[in-house]
């Protein structure tokens, strides 16, 4: 009796999963022949993924630095010390020399330059030397990281030959170790934030600027140094001790991408607290503030090469340095399109160009 009960249960068992299968080649065969009852299954507000969030370049983990030499690990470790702690060593009142402004690497390249979105030097050790448009020529990596030396934190050139300038490449070096060469991973350096269809307005976002920025940068923008007054907890936006007017922040397309995915405090990529628009805008309300002048009237040699955003003529368009630095973008980057094949100049007018470019910033 045991026997077949246990029979009976078994038939069962066998009948259910056939009629399962049935049911799944049915429905299958129902859906493939009918498109609108297959998206039907897909409920209507799914939202596919922004790609540009998500899969996105990550530092290498520390536990990987074991397998460098021990002299390599020494430099990347220094080169990251120097990146985090600029200021402490080659600041104002640094240990080692003064020549900054008391800023640190860091303040603009977030999470020792770590950070996705955060201004990160990712794609650096992948793509240098490279020919850069500001200078008209191939640069290395000494000459990049000297130019944040000079132009973000205001200062002096490291010397190429030093032990500081070894350790800064060596960290870089590190941080790219999982990049291909000619390669640009998602997530490097800014976020390249939609243009508006108008003007930036600065003196529209000292509101924005109060509730979002002032509590960590004060209402005059000089930000906070910390305890031991050698280096800033929250770093100095404009004025004497900010970057300068050639700093790459100095571009308000740059800050704006900067601030909408990392700014204020707490802010990640994932987790914006400011629009499009209040991101321009408060770009454009810091960049209008007054802050040190340096020479760049070497830069831009080939001024059809200069970017839409450049905020200081000569310029080969018909646009003034107020829609340049402002915006609105768009009739800027339209006229660039349509002159694309006249950004070649004979050398006669190139030269005469960059000497006039001279005169006025010199």
């Amino acid at each position: 009796m045991r026997n077949l009960m246990g029979s009976l249960w078994l038939l069962v068992g066998l009948v259910a999963i056939v009629t399962g299968l049935l049911i799944s080649m049915l429905f299958f065969q129902r859906t493939s022949s009918n498109p609108a009852v297959s998206e039907s299954v897909v409920p209507a507000n799914t939202i596919a993924p922004d790609t540009n969030f998500v899969n996105l370049w990550q530092a290498p983990s520390d536990w990987r630095m074991m397998r460098l030499a021990p002299d390599e690990q020494k430099k990347v470790l220094y080169g990251k010390e120097l990146i985090t702690r600029t200021a402490e060593y080659l600041g104002p009142n640094g240990s080692v020399l003064p020549l900054s402004n008391g800023m640190n690497c860091q303040n603009c390249h977030l999470s020792a330059s770590t950070q996705p979105w955060g201004n990160n030097y990712a794609a650096v050790q992948a793509n240098y030397p490279k020919f850069r448009e500001r200078s008209g020529r191939v640069e290395n990596q000494a000459k990049r990281v000297n130019d944040c030396f000079q132009r973000s934190l205001n200062g002096q050139p490291l010397d190429s030959t030093s032990r500081k300038m070894q350790s800064i490449p060596a960290y870089i070096r590190w941080l790219g170790t999982d990049v291909p060469i000619k390669t640009i991973p998602r997530g490097t350096g800014i976020f390249k934030l939609k243009s508006l269809k108008r003007a930036a307005a600065p003196e529209d976002n000292l509101l924005v600027y109060t509730q979002k920025c002032q509590s960590c940068h004060q209402a005059t923008g000089e930000g906070v140094l910390t305890a031991d007054g050698r280096s800033y907890a929250y770093p100095p936006l404009w004025g004497q001790h900010s970057y300068n007017v050639g700093a790459g922040l100095y571009r308000i397309s740059n800050l704006a991408g900067y601030v909408k995915y990392n700014m204020p405090l707490g802010t990640t990529y994932e987790r914006p607290q400011l629009s499009d628009e209040e991101a321009w805008d408060v770009a454009a309300y810091i960049n209008s503030q007054p802050r040190p002048s340096v020479d760049i009237s070497h830069d831009w040699p080939n001024v059809a090469g200069e970017p839409f955003d450049h905020p200081f003529g000569p310029y080969t368009d018909p646009f003034s340095e107020e829609q340049h630095k402002y915006g609105p973008y768009k009739p800027i980057k339209d006229w660039k399109q349509t002159h694309k094949k006249e950004n070649v100049r004979p050398s006669g007018i190139q030269v005469t160009i960059v000497t006039e470019r001279r005169q006025r910033v010199g």
